[in-house]
């Protein structure tokens, strides 16, 4: 089982011709009965199949499957993640231009057909006469549906040979039972059939309205993926490079790792890299969201499609093509797209039968309507007096005709399959945009049932690294003189605690002095000579051995920092105690707040470190947490994530994505931090690409509001079909007002999705 499971592959493939929920179930039903398919979900929006295989298929194997069920696979061309995304872009172009050709050809076509039923319709009057009527509606409404509608008819003849109907059988049945009365009323001019009511002309008609339905819904889900549009643009085009002494541009697809490049004020940065010299502020809100411009400086990471604000920075190359931070936001979002929320598994059983149990209706509204004339044509006569469109004296079978067709075209599984994928496909898109990259859409609906929050201590709350705290300047002394002493001093030391006051001293108060007979003593600190003076800098047995009492005055300050996980360092200077440096690893400006934040969503914040309990639960006390998990090793975090999981606690991971990854692993939904281009994080469900706190409550945030967005489009989704099925078997409804709500259904969950771009997941507001 284990062998099997390593031989497992996962292949995103890209498919052309799916537009309803049948289509969908179709591709996946051939897919996963391919040998060694493990699961090929489908997603409609983003036109994806995410296969789950064995080794032993190929792309041809996984071609044909999709061709037998009626559609076609797009190859995908090779290059950057970058070139791949614009040639998506450009096919989703094409099929919008084709799909806008074939709906001004309907209405060319059904324009005419319009014009000439009016007059008959209002004043009984028929241009050229009954024959030419009828002939005309004929030949009008044929040439709609079999030339701009030829598409659908073939579609629908595909999948119905395939014994997987869909969407396009029930327009293409709803057309063709209307055309085919046309012939049934011209059959009758020559005196070879019964009188009967014409809805050639309606034919034409309601082809027109799927295919302006079907342009408007490929305009409208392309718009529902403008986010990742947008990232395929900012991409530089062109990159200037040092190259034998001289500056030349090249196109940015030509960067090669180590190439140097020179980036002036207003330009974009070509690729990701490193600052070798200069000095700038970078605009990075297309990584973080955050409009606020980064110093930037020699030695700094810097991002490729940032935009640079004020300085020239030299810049060499480290990742090109598809392992940019870009490429990999792109990758990601798509991947988040194709991928399934939950409760689209009960939406898909049901669009699994839909197809089939509407042409099911649609008989049993024929046969009803044929065998009880008496009990509907009531309903008609009643429905008469205030609906316009109803006209009893059409005769029964013509009625019956009438209520089955406006069924087929009213039936709307189109809506049920685009009411996940499009909230998925906005909400990925606007948390690439904000810095929080979903990865799985499953966390989004899991998200909403966590109730504790697990969050890593070093590097989520604290920075990660030491530094300066507190300054206490004792015996007249100032801090300047405390620091300058210590700083200078310590410029020699290798210990992580002497370089965080080195840095402080440098950032603080600028150049330091230099340092003689600098000496380290291991455990307790260091001696040297500065400007003269003789400085220690270290622990209490360094000063006892030195001979320089400590008063309680100073034990007592001494033992206050020490309760707060702070390491307190003593400085003398000449033989006398000049002040009290403490130094920890720093809490970030937002975790306080950040965690206040999550509280009021409900959630339960634990601290998981480690570090000893004493230093894990000052870091608690002070940004508001009350459980703490202290001393625990990397390995053993998996383990701790489990206990709170049997205490019937849904649990979410916030950690660094390295040594947490076992535990991001075993939370049912792990966040991962990253931190500039370190976004490929595998074993977060959402990976946030800023290293703060309110990147979660953004996550949080947005993970709600995309779920109740599902929510709300599977409830009108379903809500359309349960109460507009029911209207047009009892004939309440005109068949061309069924085609276009039915095509309004769709657009109304598209557009509820797009309306997620105007929720608000900034953290504090």
């Amino acid at each position: 089982m284990e062998t099997q499971e390593k031989k497992l592959q996962q292949k995103t493939l890209k498919i052309d011709g799916m537009h309803c929920a049948g289509c969908v179930n179709s591709v996946q039903q051939m897919l996963e009965q391919l040998e060694g398919v493990k699961e090929a979900p489908v997603n409609l929006a983003a036109e994806t199949a995410r296969v789950t295989y064995q080794d032993g298929l190929t792309l041809e194997d996984f071609e044909e499957a999709i061709e037998k069920a009626g559609y076609t696979l797009v190859k995908e061309e090779s290059g950057s993640e970058m070139s791949k995304a614009e040639n998506r872009q450009k096919r989703q172009q094409e099929k919008l231009d084709t799909a806008k050709s074939r709906m001004w050809w309907s209405w060319a076509l059904t324009i005419p057909i319009i014009l000439w039923m009016l007059p008959e319709m209002i004043w009984g009057y028929a241009f050229l006469g009954g024959l030419g009527f009828e002939v005309g509606m004929l030949v009008l409404s044929a040439a709609v549906i079999f030339w701009p509608g030829w598409e659908t008819i073939k579609g629908a003849w595909k999948s119905a040979k395939n014994g997987a109907p869909n969407m396009d059988v029930l327009i293409a049945m709803g057309a063709l039972a209307a055309l085919s009365t046309g012939f049934v009323a011209l059959l009758h001019q020559f005196a070879l059939a019964p009188d009967f009511h014409s809805f050639a002309g309606i034919a034409g008609m309601i082809m027109a309205f799927h295919l302006t339905g079907r342009y408007i819904e490929t305009k409208a889900k392309g718009r529902a993926s403008d986010a990742i549009q947008e990232l395929m643009t900012l991409e530089a085009k062109e990159a200037t490079v040092e190259r034998n002494g001289e500056e030349i541009k090249i196109d940015v697809q030509e960067l090669q790792p180590g190439d140097l490049m020179i980036v002036r004020p207003g330009e974009k940065i070509p690729t990701d890299g490193k600052v070798i010299d200069g000095q700038s502020s970078v605009d990075e809100s297309i990584a973080t969201g955050e409009s606020m411009p980064v110093e930037k400086s020699k030695g700094d990471e810097v991002l490729g499609a940032t935009l640079n604000k004020n300085g020239v920075l030299k810049v060499e190359a480290t990742e090109v093509g598809k392992d940019t931070f870009l490429n990999q936001v792109i990758r990601m979002v798509e991947e988040a797209q194709g991928s399934q929320v939950p409760i689209q598994e009960f939406a898909d059983r049901i669009t699994a039968i839909f197809v089939p149990v509407v042409l099911g209706i649609a008989g049993l509204t024929l046969a009803s309507w044929l065998i009880f004339p008496g009990f509907f044509g009531g309903i008609a006569e009643w429905g008469a007096g205030f609906i316009p469109w109803i006209n009893p004296e059409m005769g029964s079978v013509a009625l019956a005709f009438y209520a089955a067709i406006a069924v087929l075209v009213i039936a709307c599984p189109c809506a049920l399959g685009l009411a996940t994928p499009t909230a998925l496909m906005v909400g990925s898109g606007m948390g690439a945009k904000n810095g929080v990259l979903i990865r799985n859409g499953e966390a989004i609906q899991v998200m909403k049932e966590v109730d504790t929050i697990v969050l890593d201590k070093t590097g989520t709350i604290t920075k990660g690294e030491p530094g300066v705290t507190d300054v206490i300047a004792l015996d007249s002394a100032t801090e300047e003189e405390v620091i300058e002493a210590a700083a200078s001093a310590e410029r020699g030391s290798e210990h992580p605690l002497g370089r965080a006051i080195v840095e402080y001293g440098e950032d603080t108060y600028g150049k330091l002095s230099s340092a003689d007979n600098f000496e380290a003593i291991t455990g307790k600190g260091i001696k040297a000579e500065v400007k003269g003076e003789k400085v220690l800098v270290g622990t209490r047995s360094l000063m006892r051995e030195s001979e320089i009492g400590l008063n309680t005055s100073i034990e007592n300050q001494l033992s206050g920092l020490e309760e707060q996980a702070k390491t307190a360092m003593l400085v003398a200077i000449d033989g006398t105690i000049k002040g009290i440096i403490a130094v920890a690893d720093p809490i970030k400006e937002d975790s306080k707040r950040a965690i206040d934040a999550l509280k009021k969503f409900g959630l339960t914040p634990i601290i998981m470190t480690g570090d000893n309990e004493r230093t894990a639960k000052a870091v608690a006390a002070e940004v508001g947490i009350e459980q703490v998990i202290a001393g625990v090793l990397p390995d053993q975090k998996s383990d701790e994530v489990k206990q709170l999981q049997q205490q019937n606690k849904v649990v979410a991971m916030v950690g660094d994505g390295i040594n947490d990854a076992p535990a991001l692993t075993k939370a049912q939904v792990g966040i991962a931090i990253g931190t500039g281009t370190d976004v490929a994080i595998e074993s977060g469900d959402i990976v946030l690409v800023k290293g703060d706190l309110s990147a979660v409550v953004k996550a949080v945030k947005l993970s709600r509001a995309t779920f109740a967005k599902i929510k709300q489009n599977l409830f009108w989704a379903f809500f359309y079909n349960v109460v507009m099925i029911p209207l047009a078997m009892a004939g309440m409804l005109h068949p061309l007002l069924a085609e276009a709500a039915m095509a309004f259904s769709s657009l109304t969950v598209i557009g509820n999705s797009r309306r997620l771009n105007r929720q608000n997941i900034q953290p504090y507001e």
